[in-house]
């Protein structure tokens, strides 16, 4: 299936399992126009050029979480550094995730989830919902968040409350938008913000 298809078939998915009540009809990007690059045109840049020069570019960190869909199985949840604000009318916020990620797929059958704006001592929290196959939650301290129930974890600069929006396709990764249904600082308001760069904490 084509990336088109997939946004597509993201779409259709929230759309009938009525988990994810969208506040407009919401249609996939027109499928770009796909060709060769030609001998006179420049070749895609090295990926490791791309990491190297991108990693300049200091970014806040967040992890994204979504609430079990049943009492016997855990919920969802991921570190994400690719998380903005998106626009004020309607209050939307974007995040980026890639499409080989395991946690996507549960917060898609969610249709909700929430951002948690980690603080600078929450580091080793971040590295903990970065790793595949854990119990990312064991001895995580939450609570769920005012309308979607997704876990709200302690010690963040803030939270924001949110419904899947839409979800456009966007290379190697999805480009998911959430509606902000509600939003507030954390308990760790007053802490300066974990910020990434060049692969390391800051």
């Amino acid at each position: 299936m084509g990336q088109a298809g997939m946004a597509e078939a993201a779409v259709r998915y929230l759309r009938s399992t009525g988990t994810a009540p969208f506040a407009r009809p919401v249609e996939a990007l027109p499928r770009p126009e796909l060709r060769c690059v030609r001998e006179n045109e420049r070749v895609p840049v090295d990926q490791s050029d791309f990491r190297r020069v991108l990693g300049n570019f200091a970014s806040g960190v967040t992890v994204v979480t979504a609430p079990a869909p049943d009492p016997d199985t855990a919920p969802a949840g991921f570190a994400c550094q690719s998380f903005s604000s998106l626009s004020l009318d309607p209050p939307l916020v974007a995040f980026m995730v890639g499409r080989t990620s395991t946690s996507w797929p549960r917060i898609a059958r969610a249709g909700v989830f929430c951002v948690n704006i980690l603080s600078a001592g929450q580091g080793e929290l971040c590295r903990s919902f970065a790793v595949r196959g854990a119990d990312k939650f064991a001895g995580v301290t939450h609570d769920p968040s005012p309308v979607s129930g997704s876990p709200r974890l302690a010690g963040t600069l803030a939270w924001i409350d949110c419904t899947i929006h839409a979800v456009h396709t966007g290379g190697d990764h999805l480009i998911v938008v959430g509606r902000v249904d509600a939003l507030d600082t954390g308990d760790g308001e007053d802490a300066a913000p974990l910020l990434f760069h060049k692969g390391h904490f800051l």
